[in-house]
């Protein structure tokens, strides 16, 4: 019997969410996704030290590089937290990563940049998608945020399931929610009902997951983004997956479509508590442990490699 990992492969393409670079050469995902956090856990790793250079755009691009060597896809690099809130700046910053790819000889075709979801972030993700710079939108969890990146045509949303949950679970003071009432599996079928109901492009990752239960749930997802361990339960477990999201289900969904400008989004978006608190803890533990990998990456590079 072919394993629930194989099974799922059938309806949602697998993303492997680590910076770890064997790990992704034994999973062979599709596609691979980092953040300073997954960074910061591999350039301590001694395996990664010839990755290390002074430049920290140059040390996520050597990990995208790296990367990319195993999977057949497309790599996520995420820009600096500390410009989640400055669209010019993330622009700027998004064209050096492509640009440090491109002379690596990257085509920019297989690196997303991936950004904050804040009003800033998706108008600078609305920019460089008509430069041809592809944009993977992270620290997603609100409605408003996923309706405004879909509006300004970003290639990819990550929407963060399990931190969700985690949210609503401590609000609730519960050790768990049952997977039908889970708020974070059912913000991603919303979310990916609206798109592909009114026609969007943008594909939907559904990420951050706490256990096997929700990633199953979303099988149908465009992509779904699973760390290793999570990877691992799914090899070893036997069973076929029914399919739980489709265009077809999504058609016959009521989920009218909205408009937003800056005000609207702004409103809608912290209208949702969850949303808002989540958005601004995320941005502060990228920025931490970014500056933590900075700081690494600096002391390593002093030290001449063995």
């Amino acid at each position: 019997m072919k394993s629930q990992l194989d099974s799922l492969r059938r309806h949602s393409l697998v993303v492997a969410d680590t910076g770890d670079i064997e790990a992704v050469a034994r999973w062979k995902p599709q596609d691979a996704t980092t953040n300073p956090s997954l960074l910061l856990a591999s350039a301590e790793d001694p395996r990664f030290r010839h990755l290390i250079d002074r430049d920290v755009d140059q040390v996520f691009v050597n990990f995208g590089r790296e990367i990319l060597k195993y999977i057949p896809g497309r790599v996520s690099t995420e820009v600096d937290a500390r410009l989640s809130f400055d669209t010019a700046r993330s622009v700027e910053k998004a064209r050096r990563f492509i640009s440090l790819y491109e002379k690596a000889g990257v085509k920019r075709s297989r690196v997303l940049v991936k950004l904050a979801s804040t009003w800033e972030g998706i108008k600078a993700a609305e920019k460089l998608e008509r430069e041809g710079i592809h944009c993977n939108m992270t620290l997603l969890f609100s409605f408003a945020q996923a309706a405004a990146c879909a509006d300004a045509g970003v290639t990819l949303i990550s929407p963060f399931v399990g931190r969700i949950y985690d949210w609503h679970r401590q609000a609730r003071k519960v050790d768990d929610i049952p997977l039908e009432d889970d708020p974070g599996v059912a913000s991603v079928v919303r979310i990916y009902n609206y798109y592909k109901k009114h026609g969007y492009k943008t594909q939907v990752m559904g990420a951050s997951f706490r256990k096997t239960g929700q990633i199953l749930a979303l099988a149908g997802c465009d992509l779904l983004t699973i760390a290793p361990d999570l990877l691992d339960k799914l090899s070893k477990a036997e069973g076929e997956i029914p399919r739980s999201l489709s265009p077809d289900a999504a058609q016959r969904s009521e989920v009218e479509k909205v408009s937003l400008d800056e005000k609207t989004f702004r409103w809608q978006h912290n209208e949702d508590a969850m949303a808002t608190d989540k958005l601004a803890e995320g941005i502060r533990r990228f920025d931490a442990d970014a500056r933590k990998l900075e700081k690494l990456i600096v002391s390593l590079a002093a030290v001449p490699a063995k």
